[in-house]
């Protein structure tokens, strides 16, 4: 049966670690792929792909996607997006998974989604120095570490 993953996309996106998942849900299982970024305007990858989103995120009901993938970025490092925050609340309320790869895991850390469950990123000080108020409780480091239909992963070994 097929899914609908929503990949939502900062600027500066790490190519590399959506690359083996999107052709691979596509080809095998034929899952609909549905391209988002934070504000609907074109991101450009780490390795210079230009990448003309579907949506803006918030175009997205938070509960429709079968999967939101937030694959990494150093711009996950900014502020807060409060928007992306309450999204990510809602679905996370309504039983839908998320998963979120290397600096978007500080995006589950804003909302307050790390604080409730076990979790890994890119290392403890990662999520301590750039998400205020992340407590790190439920931190471990791992490979990936699936809670309550919340996915993390660090930055893959380069």
């Amino acid at each position: 049966m097929s899914k609908t993953i929503a990949v939502i996309m900062a600027d500066g996106v790490a190519d590399w670690e959506i690359g083996p998942i999107l052709p691979s849900a596509r080809q095998w299982f034929g899952d609909t792929i549905v391209v988002a970024s934070l504000d609907g305007n074109t991101v450009t990858s780490i390795g210079g792909l230009r990448i003309q989103p579907d949506h803006a995120f918030a175009d997205l009901p938070p509960v429709d996607a079968d999967l939101w993938l937030l694959p990494g970025s150093d711009r996950w490092q900014e502020a807060e997006n409060v928007s992306l925050s309450d999204a990510l609340r809602a679905r996370n309320v309504a039983g839908r998974p998320i998963a979120a790869i290397c600096g978007a895991t500080l995006a589950l850390a804003h909302a307050g989604l790390l604080d409730v469950r076990t979790h890994t990123s890119n290392s403890l000080e990662f999520l301590t120095t750039h998400a205020g108020g992340y407590a790190g409780s439920l931190y471990k480091d791992a490979h990936a570490i699936s809670d309550d239909g919340t996915v993390t992963a660090p930055a893959p070994v380069r």
